[in-house]
């Protein structure tokens, strides 16, 4: 033990320099505004502290973490480096396994094509992935990413760690009481169930898959719509994945390692971790790294029942021998006190496909006795065949009660697939009677149509219009975009039959066809039909467009009858040639 507070002690001494000044190199590279402290703690005016965020709500549930910092060398192995074990060391620390940092790249990738505006870099997967497991216990996987043993944090009994009580039946952690933190990133089932990816593509969700866990942890960091390539929201999205300002300098501090520079080693040869932040948790303990079993509280040994304190009376030990005390009960949380949820209100939901719904979902969380219950964690699931979203593009949303005991969802955003869907509300961490509640999405719709040009459409029998008709569509004032449009050449106002004369269009084979369905409207709701063309009836037609919603236009369209051909000379009508010779030229006698 003294050997390793010793260590510990000169460690500390190299790397408290190095956070101060892989942070110091961060604040000044994203963050004109930021300073650091003597200890490398980074503060900004837009950040100060960290948000009061329950554990359950975390990625890890606020597990522990390694809290081992950058080694002094370069990231970049040099020929300077040396040989033999202790080169080998500093490259295993400093480099990272290659199928992880395959699968640190590939979500980047992936992100950076699906939510643009986060600019989340592939260094920060890699620096949370190695304070959350040391790369994956060093690379420890197999070729398809899959680590070779679980990953497990300790239970989170409330003993030194967060109370989070079992969410999965033990599902991804084994652990049917309490919840574990499980795979490379350390996600809690809760976490994982609804923000599990499939990174490799094979179908499944695997916390244990590096692909799988660094594609969901992204996607965790950029679910509010945060900026990563601003200091602010980093600070925000790293502090949410686990809510320690510690962890925060930590992460930091290997994100600046990580930017100078890294380098590939081979799967399986990286340095293990040492330093955790639960090293003094429980006292006396040696706390487990992840992927070994947690150990067992203080005075009841793992895998059985307390045996009697030999100091017991009647059991013969010796009186000096301490009692050994039970731990604490541990009081009940909100969560614990809750019996059911009930709608707080939620009126209609209902939304055109494209737009955001009005009403928000709202839920209260009650006791048996129907008291109101503040701080309980409420799961809203989106249900059902729909490609409707919350904020942020999420399909699940957490969010605590408040202190009338209710939790309103995030706006809901609706997508093109039209119908019903469900939202599911969920006390975290408990088995309670839930509410779901209906949601609809209608199609596009649109309440006026206006012809685009000011002159009537016209055209000669036998000929074609020389400009298509355009027309503009608006909902409420507003373009309606992506608006289904029906155009049929009808027999007269008052018969809405397809006529059988006058203007057509053509279809792909030149046929002509006079009514036109699957056309839409424009992202700025305007619509230009295909060309029209008269056949030779003259005469005024009407062109009716109808929409979703009840938008109906009526556009007169005019054919003008063809001129009429000049008529051919008859050589039958013309008059006789004179035979008088005094109009002949050719008779007229000599002078």
């Amino acid at each position: 033990m003294a050997a390793h507070i010793g260590r510990r002690l000169r460690k500390g001494a190299a790397t408290t320099a190095v956070a101060a000044a892989a942070v110091a190199a961060l604040s000044a590279s994203q963050a004109p505004g930021a300073t650091v402290d003597d200890q490398g703690r980074q503060s900004t005016g837009d950040a100060t502290s960290a948000p009061d965020t329950a554990a359950d709500d975390s990625a890890t549930g606020n597990s522990p973490y390694y809290t081992d910092l950058p080694p002094l060398n370069s990231p970049n192995p040099s020929p300077s480096v040396g040989s033999g074990d202790a080169g080998d060391q500093r490259a295993g620390e400093a480099g990272i396994p290659a199928t992880v940092l395959d699968a640190y790249k590939q979500a980047e990738a992936t992100l950076r094509e699906k939510k643009p505006g986060c600019n989340l870099p592939w260094q920060l997967l890699a620096a949370i992935g190695k304070v959350e497991s040391g790369q994956a216990r060093g690379g420890r996987v197999t070729a398809d990413g899959t680590t070779v043993t679980p990953i497990l944090g300790p239970q989170l009994d409330g003993n030194g760690f967060a109370l989070i009580r079992d969410t999965d039946n033990g599902a991804y952690d084994g652990n049917r009481m309490y919840d574990q933190a499980v795979g490379p990133m350390q996600f809690i089932p809760s976490t994982w169930d609804w923000a599990g990816r499939d990174g490799n593509g094979d179908g499944r969700k695997d916390p244990n898959n590096i692909y799988d866990a660094a594609l969901a942890a992204g996607h965790y960091l950029c679910r509010f719509d945060w900026d990563l390539s601003q200091q602010g929201d980093l600070r925000k999205a790293i502090l949410s994945y686990n809510n320690s300002t510690d962890y925060l300098n930590t992460v930091l501090s290997w994100l600046e390692f990580y930017r100078r520079g890294t380098h590939e080693i081979p799967d399986g040869t990286g340095a293990l971790p040492v330093d955790r932040s639960d090293d003094t948790a429980r006292p006396g303990v040696t706390p487990s790294a992840p992927g070994t079993t947690p150990p067992a509280r203080p005075g009841k040994p793992s895998g059985s029942r307390p045996s009697p304190s030999p100091a017991a009376p009647g059991n013969g030990g010796s009186p000096s021998t301490p009692p050994v005390t039970p731990p604490p009960a541990t009081p009940p949380t909100p969560t614990d006190t809750v019996h059911h949820l009930e709608d707080a209100g939620t009126g209609t939901l209902t939304a055109m496909a494209g737009h955001t719904f009005a009403e928000r979902v709202s839920t209260r969380a009650e006791t048996e006795a129907g008291k109101a219950v503040a701080k309980v964690r409420i799961r809203f699931t989106l249900v059902g065949d729909t490609d409707t979203t919350f904020a942020g593009g999420e399909t699940v949303a957490t969010v605590t009660t408040d202190a009338s005991g209710v939790a309103v969802a995030p706006a809901l955003q609706a997508g093109e697939r039209t119908g019903a869907f469900a939202v599911q509300a969920a006390v975290v961490g408990r088995s309670v009677k839930g509410v779901p509640y209906r949601a609809t999405v209608t199609a596009r719709a649109a309440d006026a149509l206006a012809l685009a040009g000011e002159k009537e459409p016209t055209c000669v029998a036998g000929g074609e219009f020389a400009e298509p008709v355009q027309v503009k569509a608006t909902y409420r004032g507003e373009a309606a975009g992506k608006v289904a449009v029906t155009a049929t050449l009808v027999t007269s106002a008052d018969d809405p039959a397809e006529n059988d004369k006058g203007p057509y269009f053509k279809d792909a084979d030149g046929k002509a066809v006079r009514s036109l369905t699957g056309l839409r409207t424009d992202a700025d709701g305007q619509l230009t039909l295909p060309k029209l063309y008269a056949d030779d009836t003259a005469g005024t037609f009407l062109l009716r467009l109808t929409t979703a919603g009840g938008a109906t236009l009526d556009v007169k369209l005019t054919v003008e009858p063809a001129a009429a051909p000049s008529p051919e000379p008859d050589p039958s009508t013309d008059p006789a040639p004179s035979t008088d010779p005094s109009t002949d030229p050719s008779e007229t006698p000599a002078a």
